[in-house]
């Protein structure tokens, strides 16, 4: 089994959204591997459309700070800094297949 396909068997069962992190764990990955995971959700999505008919869901990633959410994301990835305050105090995106 690929790692992709891993990845979307995680999802696919999980009751919760799941960060990067949640994911690696799972998959007993190392956390380092994280850049990774977030390349290969854009797959999953595609994947999960086409094959299973579900749809891969973001819950934005959201500055801990001033409580500004990142929308407008074009690819899933952690922000590093809020355009709003600069915190760098930002919880990563979670993903849900359904």
């Amino acid at each position: 089994m690929s790692q992709r396909e891993r990845i979307l068997e995680v999802l696919m069962s999980s009751q919760e959204p799941l960060s990067v992190d949640d994911i690696a764990r799972q998959l007993e990955l190392d956390p380092r591997e994280s850049k990774e995971i977030y390349e290969h959700l854009e797959h999953v999505a595609r994947t999960a459309r086409a094959k299973y008919g579900k749809t891969l869901l973001m819950e934005p990633p959201q500055c801990r700070k001033c409580g500004y959410t990142f929308r407008d994301l074009r690819r899933p990835r952690k922000p590093s800094k809020c355009p709003r305050c600069g915190s760098e105090w930002i919880s990563p995106p979670r993903f849900l297949v359904r």
